[in-house]
């Protein structure tokens, strides 16, 4: 039996499997169209994409051309301003090659936008609104008390947030809030940008939440297919998948970078997304990539940092960046000298 989420009060009903577009970028548009059109062949409807996405939303717009009223997208801006609001609105609708789109979203903004609260964000949304080029208003975010406050606020039908079985208790609040107001709740980085390796256990687990919508990043047909083996056969957590969360929440508790990259870009050029959470993809993913001549080269880049704390502070997470670049970097030399075994 096909299970299906339906995001609150926007009565958008879709599979509980949702393509998340990120990832495409880094593909070609050949093989991201290709990608898309299967996914939705094999019964996903709900895309997510992004304005911040590069070209994710043309190569969306390319999938689902002539056919745009049997998929939802849903997009998002950054933008701070009414004027650029409209900017972005128009250049995903062209892009999307669209007159609407079913959700659009704030993207990660630092505050929740208001009615009155000099921006002119929310007015623009409401406007784009009565004029039918969006459908629904979302908000996305990486900061508990910015999602909090969206909630409380009763202005948006969704939330995206992120969600896994790395969820601590105030996450979980917040989904059983939005359920409780109605409000459709999509889950980001489901596989916590990658640290989490049991797709079945990343899914059963998010099954106990039934107004819980997972979008999964997808870049390779491989990853697709282990999704799309979920529609007609979801997992359910057993005894096995249980020791498996229960094994990665010990390994994984306490600071850790999620790859979120909103403390990017690094005026030195470190790859901080990345390279901030070596030790643990080093042990929880095949090495030899990040061992490579490239990867070195990536990770000695931290030697160059001048400590301007710019990360530090971007942080969603409150993470203290500067010193966890150290860490890894560290442990990355005892695993090149062979000094620790992965």
């Amino acid at each position: 039996m096909r299970v299906t989420v339906t995001l609150g009060r926007t009565g958008i009903t879709t599979n509980k499997n949702a393509f998340g577009a990120l990832p495409i970028q880094r593909i070609t548009e050949e093989e991201a169209v290709r990608l898309l059109r299967k996914a939705y062949d094999n019964g996903v409807t709900f895309f997510d994409t992004a304005r911040w996405y590069t070209d994710s939303e043309h190569k969306v717009g390319q999938a689902f051309s002539g056919m745009r009223d049997q998929v939802f997208i849903a997009t998002k801006t950054g933008a701070k301003n009414a004027e650029d609001f409209w900017k972005d609105l128009e250049t995903s609708l062209a892009e999307l090659q669209t007159d609407h789109v079913d959700l659009y979203q704030f993207h990660n903004p630092s505050f929740c936008p208001k009615p009155g609260d000099g921006t002119g964000l929310y007015e623009a949304a409401q406007e784009a609104k009565a004029q039918g080029k969006i459908r629904h208003i979302g908000i996305t975010n990486h900061r508990l008390a910015v999602a909090q406050e969206a909630i409380e606020s009763g202005l948006y039908e969704t939330l995206q947030f992120p969600f896994s079985y790395l969820a601590t208790d105030r996450d979980i609040e917040l989904v059983e809030a939005c359920k409780k107001a109605d409000m459709g709740f999509i889950a980001m980085k489901a596989l916590s940008g990658g640290l989490i390796t049991n797709s079945a256990a990343a899914y059963a687990y998010l099954a106990q939440y039934d107004n819980v919508l997972p979008i999964w990043g997808v870049q390779r047909e491989a990853e697709l297919d282990e999704f799309l083996s979920y529609i007609d056969n979801p997992p359910v957590m057993t005894q096995e998948l249980e020791a498996v969360i229960r094994h990665d929440r010990e390994e994984l508790a306490g600071d850790f970078c999620r790859g979120c990259g909103y403390c990017m870009p690094c005026p030195m050029g470190i790859e901080i997304n990345t390279c901030a959470r070596m030790s643990l993809l080093l042990r929880r993913s095949p090495s030899a990539g990040h061992l490579s001549e490239s990867g070195q080269e990536m990770m000695m880049k931290i030697e160059n940092c001048i400590h301007c704390n710019r990360c530090k502070s971007k942080c969603p997470y409150g993470l203290d960046t500067p010193t966890l670049l150290q860490k890894n970097l560290e442990d990355y030399k005892r695993v090149l000298a062979g000094e620790v075994r992965v």
